[in-house]
């Protein structure tokens, strides 16, 4: 792990593109599970993020959680400690559900600000433990990492030049604080809040920069993709792995393995391990010429609300106890319903013979409807055409796309935040596109970083979610100190 003021966002983008193609199964090398015998699977995951904000004492960049420590008073800012005490628990509870014969998984999903943040804070403890569950040779059988946004970005709304810089420094942030080897381990994708971009050219920029930056599969949200007729997923086709087609408006596609994150975003589905009680009721299921187990996939934030931060522990290690005393009655003749992680999932199909083109093909929402309007004749201008002729005749179509909270939109009335946003993305490209182009190593320049470092910050979500007031002001601020670095 390196030590700078900085976050290790960048400079180590063609090794990393090295070391994370054409990877070779890794999970099958350390699972205990075979599909035989097994009826159905449960698959949770935990979403964990804080960003960075401009409110340090001297208003230099801090982590939101350094900020609740520090402003006690505020809000619902005594929550710092339990906060952070989330962040680490898993590291007692995985050993603990292992130590009593149970066979536990769970998949985490840690934005870069809260992985620098810890760091910046010095909280060896959080740091240590995520290490732990990283590198531990005992924790690669139960533990899965997901790639995400550096900074929580929603993927629809970032500008397409900067996915890719999202991505990798993501991939940066990780290897620098757990290695190399923790890195290859990290094939799934978890898109914050769930956002899946639905406009052709966006959608087809996002999967092509997951693509180059070797990751094998993304979670979405059930209500964000459709069947190419433009069917909702079937009941059934919720729980099978699906196989995204992304078209861009001048016909190039693209395709990347997906799983379905079910229901809506409501943390008590995973707080109170409502996806071990739904798995109960499921059997194997059709995929081609066999028969496969149903999984139901799951996210939810790991830490926000009292289900999270006081029911979940104990809830989760309740159903894994369950799991192993239903699966240890070998009278039963029962087949098993088991914890599973989504590459440890896919490896077992590859090893079966099932491949992604075995897979049901589905697309972004409202992609049926734009294709059938566009026609024949597919371009940028008529795909344009056609957006404006379908939002002027149906107010339920949109090009924002779909995420876990479709009642927010991340564009209408923050034109403050995202025309600063784009100005400064096409600034930053403009500044710095042809140098890296021709110095590969130039990102490695803390004039470069620190521009980056600007850049990705003013894209975090939670400068919208949040609304107008306190959180636009903050990104206002990065905005400003980014025109500053690059002037």
């Amino acid at each position: 792990m390196t030590h700078h003021p900085s976050p290790a966002i960048a400079g180590r983008e063609t090794d990393l593109h090295s070391l994370l193609q054409n990877r070779k199964p890794i999970w099958i090398q350390h699972t205990n599970l075979r599909l035989e015998g097994i009826s159905s699977a449960f698959a949770c995951a935990l979403h964990m993020h804080q960003p960075t904000i401009p409110a340090g004492k001297s208003g230099e960049l801090v982590s939101h959680l350094q900020y609740m420590v520090e402003n006690q008073g505020e809000g619902d800012n005594h929550n710092a400690e339990p906060f952070a005490q989330c962040y680490r628990r898993m590291a007692d509870l995985i050993p603990q559900l292992i130590s009593e014969g149970c066979n536990p998984r769970i998949m985490l999903d840690y934005s870069g600000n809260l992985l620098w943040g810890v760091h910046q804070m010095g909280r060896e403890d959080i740091t240590g433990s995520l290490r732990y569950l990283a590198c531990d040779p005992t924790m690669q059988r139960h533990v899965e990492w997901l790639g995400t946004f550096w900074s929580h970005a929603v993927a629809p709304s970032t500008p397409i030049p900067d996915l890719k810089l999202q991505i990798s420094a993501w991939q940066h942030q990780f290897v620098d604080l757990f290695g190399e080897e923790a890195l290859q381990r990290v094939k799934g994708f978890s898109p914050p809040e769930m956002h899946l971009p639905n406009h052709p050219d966006t959608l087809h920029a996002f999967i092509q920069a997951l693509n180059d930056c070797g990751y094998n599969w993304m979670m979405v949200q059930e209500h964000s993709v459709e069947n190419l007729d433009g069917s909702p997923l079937s009941q059934s086709q919720r729980y099978l792995p699906n196989q995204l087609v992304a078209r861009s408006s001048t016909g190039e596609v693209t395709r990347i393995t997906v799983l379905i994150k079910t229901q809506g975003s409501d943390t008590k589905l995973v707080g109170q391990m409502q996806p071990y009680y739904e798995a109960l009721t499921l059997g194997q299921q059709p995929l081609g010429s066999r028969n496969i187990p149903s999984v139901v996939t799951q996210i939810a934030d790991g830490e926000n609300g009292g289900v999270m931060m006081n029911e979940f522990p104990e809830a989760f290690l309740q159903a894994h106890r369950k799991a192993m005393h239903q699966n240890s009655q070998e009278d039963s003749g029962q087949a098993q319903t088991v914890a599973i992680n989504g590459s440890e999932w896919l490896e077992l199909l590859e090893q079966e013979g099932v491949k992604a083109s075995d897979f049901p093909a589905v697309q972004a929402v409202h992609q049926h409807r734009l294709w059938k309007q566009v026609g024949s004749c597919s371009n940028r201008e008529t795909v344009d055409a056609a957006i404006d002729d379908l939002k002027a005749s149906n107010s339920g179509f949109s090009m924002e796309g779909a995420s876990w909270t479709n009642n927010l939109s991340w564009v209408e009335g923050y034109d403050n935040v995202l025309e600063p946003m784009n100005q400064f993305s096409a600034a930053f490209h403009q500044h710095f596109d042809q140098q890296t182009a021709e110095d590969p190593s130039f990102t490695t320049s803390e004039r470069y970083q620190q521009a980056l470092l600007h850049l990705l910050l003013l894209e975090t979500s939670c400068f919208r979610y949040w609304g107008q007031g306190t959180w636009t002001e903050y990104a206002r601020t990065i905005h400003s100190r980014g025109q500053t670095l690059l002037s």
